[in-house]
């Protein structure tokens, strides 16, 4: 997988499906965000890199509609917006796919990707669930984002972990997803399978979505990215559209830049003293 095969020049819409201006977020005297501002366009992916505890999961939870701003400006499509709960968030077209996917291991594929959604037929005491319907429409709307599945009746628990990243994306898309959510989707990830997952990721912006990508690796980022946006303990350090900015200096800025260049300096061997002067004491 190339950097050419997965990114496309940006196209962005005139106007952000979503769009984040200074918004902060407090718990108590605690400060999860300050500040942050960032845009999601359709046919684009932002990525949001930052460590552990820098505020990606704040940052996706307000997006999501669990938590709502404090300050600042989230709006969608234009309108300004304060979420109350993630069926508000799914109402206007924004899926959240988090890290630990909302499956049940044992049931089968068709049955997660309908999770909650299922289609029925009949009326009255003779109204049951669509299962062919469910079979033919998950294994076809797989197929539509270039997944084959060997069979949509398998345990969705027997998929590896980027396949069932896979599912979770089309059943976004197939669902009417307008902005799509992803919580750090490579992280428990090898490299074969991180690179299935981000072609997925690709194919949902080809598809015309707006997508966030919530990731601590700048090379994931750099291979499908749009617009990055840098978290540093809650605050924005920096935000590049991909044109300005180079996978090194990303990834330089997402070490920590200076004061990584700082601390190796710190870090480095003392010289040893000169051993001169009077002959070492031998005790006679």
């Amino acid at each position: 997988m190339t950097d050419a095969t997965l990114t496309k020049s940006t196209g962005s819409s005139e106007s952000p499906l979503v769009e984040l201006d200074d918004v902060s977020k407090y718990y108590g005297n605690i400060r999860a965000l300050e500040g942050v501002s960032l845009e999601v366009h359709g046919g684009e992916i932002t990525c949001v890199l930052g460590d552990n505890g820098a505020g990606k999961s704040t940052l996706i939870k307000i997006i999501a509609g669990l938590h709502r701003h404090d300050s600042g400006a989230f709006r969608i499509e234009g309108e300004d917006v304060s979420l109350s709960n993630p069926r508000e968030a799914l109402d206007r077209g924004i899926a959240t796919v988090y890290q630990d996917l909302a499956v049940v291991p044992l049931m089968p594929v068709w049955r997660n990707f309908f999770l909650g959604s299922e289609p029925t037929k009949g009326a009255g005491p003779f109204k049951r669930l669509d299962v062919d319907l469910m079979r033919r429409t998950t294994r076809s709307e797989l197929l539509r984002m270039g997944i084959d599945l060997r069979d949509v009746d398998q345990p969705i628990g027997t998929l590896s972990g980027g396949e069932r990243q896979c599912v979770a994306i089309a059943r976004a898309v197939y669902f009417g997803a307008k902005v799509l959510v992803l919580d750090e989707p490579t992280a428990a990830l090898g490299v074969k399978q991180s690179g299935v997952v981000l072609k997925y990721v690709a194919a949902a912006r080809d598809a015309g979505l707006g997508v966030v990508l919530i990731t601590h690796n700048p090379h994931h980022a750099y291979l499908v990215g749009d617009r990055f946006v840098l978290l540093k303990r809650g605050t924005m350090t920096g935000s590049h559209l991909r044109t300005q900015i180079t996978l090194d200096e990303l990834t330089r800025q997402m070490a920590g830049g200076s004061e990584l260049e700082e601390l190796s300096h710190e870090l480095q061997r003392a010289p040893e003293p000169h051993l001169g002067g009077r002959p070492a004491d031998t005790g006679k």
